[in-house]
């Protein structure tokens, strides 16, 4: 399932650094426009200040950070562009791979049963940073089961920003986590019903509702 930073475990300073910082801009703790100084992030993971430069580094080339040379590094905001950009690539990637899940196999109508009860677990818990990982997770199934590797690596990269747009959205509109929740079981009755024209509706439904209510929020 995919999660807010890698999942493999820090083995250096700067790695601990990267995914602290990371972790904080993808669940809003470090929203757009807040300025991150070396001296704060040194102190707050517990290191000295060479290993923040290299994550800090790291980060800017993911496109999260802006660095400013004595100043400190820039959450960036997620722009409008950002956002047509990534709803454009979602249309493409998951309506093709619904439809080519047609007929599901049992194992991926399993998981995607498990991961919409753990997206309405977080829900329930108001984790909203971990509900979002498992609607990530939800798509990224699908995509996976198209068997076409070149989409699911164009997929992943996508990972962050989703993940980021997705509690920014959460936040802005509450009422959005059921409705959400809605239409991921509308997906998988689609699938579980082998229908892959209901399918790919009800992919593009929920894009298009997710798209129309990111724009508001970035507005």
């Amino acid at each position: 399932m995919p999660a807010p930073a890698p999942a493999a475990a820090p083995t250096t300073a700067a790695d601990r650094v990267y995914l602290h910082v990371k972790r904080g801009v993808l669940d809003r703790r470090y929203a757009g426009g807040v300025l991150l100084t070396e001296g704060e992030l040194a102190e707050a993971v517990g290191v000295s200040r060479t290993p923040v430069r290299e994550a800090l580094l790291r980060l800017e080339t993911e496109g999260l950070l802006k660095l400013y040379p004595k100043k400190g590094a820039l959450v960036l905001p997620v722009s409008a562009q950002e956002i047509a950009d990534v709803i454009e690539t979602r249309l493409l990637v998951e309506e093709f791979t619904v439809r080519r899940a047609v007929p599901a196999p049992p194992g991926l109508l399993d998981r995607l049963t498990t991961l919409v009860e753990e997206q309405r677990r977080h829900a329930a818990e108001g984790d909203l940073a971990a509900m979002m990982a498992a609607d990530r997770g939800f798509h990224a199934e699908i995509v996976r089961s198209a068997g076409n590797q070149i989409l699911c690596r164009l997929y992943d990269q996508l990972r962050d920003r989703q993940l980021r747009m997705g509690v920014a959205l959460l936040h802005a509109h509450p009422d959005r986590i059921e409705r959400s929740l809605a239409e991921h079981a509308e997906i998988l009755d689609a699938l579980r019903a082998g229908d892959a024209e209901t399918a790919a509706a009800s992919v593009r439904a929920h894009v298009g509702r997710v798209e129309a209510l990111v724009r508001g929020s970035a507005r």
